[in-house]
């Protein structure tokens, strides 16, 4: 066989050039504010306030309260800090409201107890 019978694209072999473009260096999106390697403080969770506030004082916000404490450790070990402190700051908001509510409830329950027990002295029943 003689070279003249051949294709063009026979007679040299291929070379693939090879690729040169750089890494894709992109930031993850959860952390547009923090340098590498630089962590935020982990924000309070406020478990034991929420397991407080749902065993003594009012067992729906207790409740409220210790799911979003819940998701304070997981949120913050993903990366996603604003989330964590969001769920932090919930956390404390339901718990505190349920130590409130908690307050007041028992206050008033007592004031009507001494209203009855006052009425009954007196010959009012």
């Amino acid at each position: 066989m003689d070279n003249q019978n051949q294709w063009p694209d026979q007679q040299q072999p291929y070379q693939q050039q090879p690729y040169q473009q750089q890494p894709y260096q992109q930031q993850p999106y959860y952390q547009p504010n923090y340098a590498q390697g630089q962590r935020p403080l982990k924000p309070d969770n406020y478990l034991v306030w929420a397991i407080l506030c749902t065993l003594l004082c009012c067992l729906p916000f207790g409740i409220v309260s210790i799911v979003y404490s819940s998701k304070v450790d997981g949120l913050y070990n993903s990366g996603d800090y604003i989330g964590a402190q969001k769920a932090s700051d919930n956390a404390k908001k339901w718990a505190t409201w349920g130590a409130i509510s908690g307050v007041v409830a028992t206050v008033a329950i007592l004031v009507f107890y001494a209203i009855v027990a006052f009425a009954a002295m007196n010959g009012a029943y």
